[in-house]
């Protein structure tokens, strides 16, 4: 990877919905040399895919809720089973094996405050092995990666 490919792959995370046309005035191509370039690093796993960020409210989900959670233990099989358990969950649009006081952090989106307490009950709580669910609603997002 050379550095005018570090320049495609730059424009293309800030905006994956360049022409070549526009890509290539943007990093010093002609946009077929563009286009090349970014099929190679397609092929190449460089990129990985493209998608549309869309607002939580586009997506009928206005509502943001961070869920600490703690096992019951910390044994693979434990784990294992709380993972692919989570993965089936419609509800949660990203999660983190983390360090510190609790094993994971969730984040759910739901179409407000009120909907969270189903999920609550009848979701996140009936997870392989959770001994603890601390919810945390978000007041106001102040900046979103991808």
């Amino acid at each position: 990877m050379d550095r005018i490919d570090r320049k495609i792959i730059a424009q293309l995370a800030s905006d994956s919905a360049l022409t070549s046309e526009q890509l290539g005035a943007r990093v010093g191509l002609s946009p077929s040399a563009a286009h090349r370039r970014v099929k190679a690093l397609e092929e190449n796993g460089a990129i990985l895919g493209y998608r549309a960020r869309l607002s939580a409210a586009a997506r009928g989900n206005p509502s943001t809720v961070f869920v600490s959670v703690t096992l019951v233990d910390q044994r693979q099989a434990t784990m294992m089973a709380f993972e692919d358990a989570l993965r089936e969950t419609a509800q949660i649009s990203e999660a983190y094996l983390m360090s510190g006081e609790s094993d994971y952090l969730i984040k759910v989106l739901v179409p407000s405050d009120d909907s969270y307490e189903r999920v609550h009950r009848e979701i996140l709580s009936a997870l392989p092995g959770v001994h603890r669910l601390v919810t945390q609603f978000t007041i106001r997002t102040l900046a979103a990666g991808d």
